[in-house]
């Protein structure tokens, strides 16, 4: 058995700095005949810069905790603060402006439209945005300098390797230069060598900048190359023990 709750009153005050995420209290119970409480309370921050990766085993909520820290499934109950912007207690409209504006996603799959290039990929979500062609374009192409594609630019999905289609999802997760980034096993489709150029290049777009990463990864070496790795257990999350 998980060990119990204690039982308090949440505080779900807005915290006193505006860090990319911050969540308090957060609680997923699925309804159903036999209801199933897969999140428990669950308090966890990722600053500026800060790369946190979230392990635990499979099945025990990790996905689902990443979704509602993207603003893309509610909690039971508990609020997200997405760069000191109050996310759950947003309408439908304010919590997809809110995603829109401040939060990347890079997942297993990269799910990079095939009929745009590695350029256009990275564009497209600018451009949603408001961003001016000129500009846009510029950002596309810096980024894919910094992961190392520089020269793919102009390249369709399918005639890039697994590894170098994943690297553009990551550029393009940070195209509009996001306050948080989610990862969820980014690696995972990748053998290790192709896995570790993957992750290198996300982790060099966000060190030293505005962006927190909160990553989702089974791989123990990942999980030690962040600042700070938590576990997943029972509902709850606590630090690695050292």
């Amino acid at each position: 058995m998980p060990p119990a709750v204690p039982s308090k009153t949440p505080d779900l005050r807005p915290p006193q700095s505006a860090d990319p995420l911050c969540l308090q209290q957060i609680t997923r119970t699925y309804a159903g005949k036999t209801p199933i409480e897969v999140l428990r309370g669950i308090d966890l921050r990722v600053r500026a810069g800060e790369l946190v990766s979230l392990m635990g085993p499979s099945g025990c909520g990790k996905s689902t905790l990443l979704h509602i820290a993207g603003l893309l499934e509610p909690p039971t109950s508990g609020e997200v603060w997405i760069a000191g912007q109050p996310g759950h207690s947003l309408g439908i409209t304010g919590r997809a402006a809110l995603r829109r504006g401040h939060i990347g996603f890079v997942f297993q799959a990269h799910h990079l439209l095939a009929e745009y290039t590695a350029l256009e990929n990275i564009i497209l979500p600018q451009r949603i945005a408001g961003t001016a062609p000129r500009p846009a374009r510029a950002r596309a192409a810096d980024l894919l300098a910094q992961v190392g594609l520089a020269d793919r630019a102009d390249h369709l999905p399918s005639d890039l390797s697994g590894g170098e289609q994943q690297r553009v999802a990551i550029a393009r997760a940070m195209a509009c230069d996001p306050d948080l980034l989610l990862a969820d096993e980014p690696t995972g489709n990748l053998d290790e060598k192709t896995g570790w150029i993957a992750f290198e290049a996300l982790a060099d777009l966000v060190r030293g900048g505005k962006t927190g990463l909160l990553i989702v990864t089974h791989n123990p070496e990942i999980g030690r190359c962040g600042d700070r790795s938590v576990t997943l257990s029972g509902g709850l999350i606590a630090p690695n023990p050292s």
